[in-house]
C-alpha cells in the first residue's frame, strides 16, 4: 500500500481554493452560455396547399393552382446562369448549392396583387427534397423584372 502525504501551508491552501473557485466560475460561465439562435427550420412543402400557404404568408395573393410545374436536374456544380440566380437567392436566405446534382421542382403561380400590376406577374417557387430552395417574382416583357419573393414595399 502506498501513502502520500503533502504538507500545505496556509498560503498554498488559500491559493488552491481561490484557483479552484476561478476554474469553477469559468466553467459555470462557459456552460451557461446559450449558443447563438439557430435559423428556424425550413418549411416542408409537400403539397400544393402548403406551397400556396407559404407564398400567401409572404404577402402574395396567388391563383391556387400552378400555371406550370417543371422538374429538372440541377447540375453537379453551379455555372452561369445559375450562379447569378443563386446570388439573388442567397440575398433572400436561400441557396441552391446544397441541391447540386439533385432533382428540383419549379412551381409557377399567377400573382394577383403585385403593386401597380393587375396581370402578367408570376411567382416561381423551387422545391428540392420538399424544402423551398429558391424563388422569385417575375414579369416578362419590355418592362419586365425579376425580384425576390418578399412582398415589395414599393412597386418596381
Amino acid at each position: 500500500m502506498m501513502i502520500w502525504t503533502a504538507k500545505f501551508s496556509r498560503k498554498k491552501a488559500v491559493a488552491t481554493v481561490i484557483l479552484m473557485g476561478v476554474v469553477m466560475a469559468a466553467l459555470i460561465v462557459l456552460m451557461g452560455r446559450t449558443p447563438a439562435e439557430d435559423e428556424p427550420p425550413a418549411p416542408q412543402l409537400t403539397t400544393n396547399s402548403e406551397r400556396v400557404a407559404y407564398l400567401q404568408s409572404l404577402g402574395w395573393s396567388i391563383e391556387p393552382e400552378p400555371i406550370e410545374t417543371f422538374q429538372f436536374l440541377l447540375p453537379a456544380s453551379l455555372e452561369e446562369p445559375y450562379l447569378t440566380y443563386n446570388a439573388l437567392q442567397i440575398d433572400q436566405g436561400f441557396d441552391l448549392s446544397p441541391c447540386c446534382g439533385k432533382q428540383v421542382s419549379r412551381y409557377t403561380y399567377a400573382v394577383k396583387n403585385y403593386p401597380n400590376r393587375s396581370e402578367g406577374v408570376q411567382a416561381n417557387l423551387y422545391i428540392c427534397e420538399e424544402t423551398p430552395v429558391a424563388g422569385d417574382i417575375f414579369c416578362t416583357g419590355v418592362d419586365g423584372f425579376q425580384n425576390p419573393l418578399a412582398f415589395p414595399t414599393e412597386a418596381s
